[in-house]
């Protein structure tokens, strides 16, 4: 089995803001006894394991702000396949990535 060689964006949480906030964020985390480490997604959100592109597909859908229906009216697949890709039941593919990445704005090796 291949290993991944780089760690995804979603590996970390970081927040993005001025300088002076961001100061102040580590002093309050620090105050309060946290330390500044990174914590695995699939640590932090252990229910998502084993489904983890079922999750991703669901999650751009939403972003989109579409129902599975409206999913599938665009892109020709079944509603019924769009629900068990969702739920882990169905392996996605590469042709029906590509349809689903088209539809959902994304790169379809995403949705592999």
């Amino acid at each position: 089995m291949l290993e991944h060689t780089k760690k995804r964006h979603t590996d970390s949480a970081r927040f993005v803001g001025p300088i002076s906030k961001l100061q102040e964020l580590r002093d309050y985390a620090a105050k309060i006894g946290l330390q500044e480490a990174s914590v695995s997604w699939r640590e932090a959100f252990p229910e998502f394991e084993g489904n983890e592109v079922g999750t991703v597909l669901a999650g751009y859908r939403h972003r989109e702000g579409l129902t599975q229906m409206q999913l599938a009216e665009a892109t020709g697949i079944p509603q019924r396949h769009i629900s068990e890709m969702e739920n882990g039941k169905r392996i996605i593919g590469v042709i029906n990535a590509k349809r689903l990445a088209e539809a959902l704005h994304c790169d379809h090796r995403r949705l592999l």
